[in-house]
């Protein structure tokens, strides 16, 4: 598995941008220099987050969301170590 993130992600699992597994690591985002943990969707490219407002919900109990426009990085929080950690746990099994 790679080291950065997707380019354009989302928490939604109807969304064609969701990746199980990208999510279960954990993604980090900094939006225009702050970390935002409140993130639904992201773009790097596109230069975009989308975050729910508030706590309204639209009528099929979505969260309402708004687009912000600005710089995006993105980094995974964990499973860089852990994938070595396990992969070294595996070889100690084998000797």
């Amino acid at each position: 598995m790679t080291d950065t993130p997707p380019d354009h992600l989302s928490i939604d699992p109807r969304s064609p941008h969701f990746d199980r597994d990208a999510l279960e690591r954990g993604v980090g985002i900094r939006f225009k220099g702050n970390e935002r943990t409140d993130v639904e969707e992201y773009s790097i490219s596109e230069g975009w987050i989308r975050v729910a407002l508030g706590k309204k919900m639209d009528r099929h109990g979505r969260p309402l969301t708004i687009k912000l426009m600005g710089p995006v990085e993105a980094w995974y929080q964990s499973g860089g170590e852990a994938g070595e950690g396990d992969a070294g746990e595996q070889v100690d099994a084998d000797d």
